[in-house]
């Protein structure tokens, strides 16, 4: 898939969860399971575009910047990033160390995650908790190897936000492996 239809993809699954429950563009819906549904389908779906694009020697760096630009709130706020593969820098506290994350670059540990890549990701949620502009869901993901086809399960919490267009919004991401007793 070429850059421009892997950016037009991913802004089109924007538009969709952006307009979701909206009456006017400006106005705040309460946000819904199916919003919060619908933005963990568009998160997954953005990191096998990011893997793809790296496959393909597309300019990923750039996609995952305009998924991060996209789905997370950096620009509004604090965002609370706690990635799966970390443990030399366990938090993320700005764009650039996501971006190190899921690419490489800033952050020496960082493998990136995000052009290991996957050719999967779905989400079995356990629960999700509603408020009027935010929501919380945790649960597990699974990641599709795409070499492989086998899945990595993961645990998550994300939270979300509904900005000041509607748009729902990353504030909260913690993924980690399940716990593995040594006994």
């Amino acid at each position: 898939m070429s850059m421009r239809k892997t950016l037009t993809a991913l802004a089109i699954s924007s538009f969709v969860l952006i307009g979701a429950g909206q009456a006017t563009a400006g106005q705040s819906a309460q946000i819904t399971e199916a919003d919060v549904v619908q933005a963990q389908q568009t998160w997954g779906e953005a990191i096998v575009a990011i893997g793809e694009a790296y496959t393909s020697q597309e300019d990923y760096e750039a996609l995952a910047e305009e998924v991060v630009d996209t789905l997370y709130g950096y620009d509004q706020g604090t965002v609370l990033f706690k990635p799966t593969k970390a443990s030399e820098l366990q938090f993320r506290s700005t764009k650039e160390e996501v971006l190190s994350y899921f690419v490489t670059g800033a952050v020496s540990e960082d493998g990136g995650f995000a052009i290991q890549p996957w050719s999967n990701v779905r989400f079995e949620n356990h629960g999700i908790i509603l408020d009027e502009d935010s929501a919380i869901a945790m649960g597990n993901y699974y990641f599709t190897e795409v070499d492989s086809g086998e899945e990595v399960k993961v645990e998550y919490t994300f939270g979300y936000f509904q900005d000041e267009d509607g748009d729902l919004r990353i504030r909260l991401h913690h993924s980690s492996l399940p716990y593995s007793p040594q006994h």
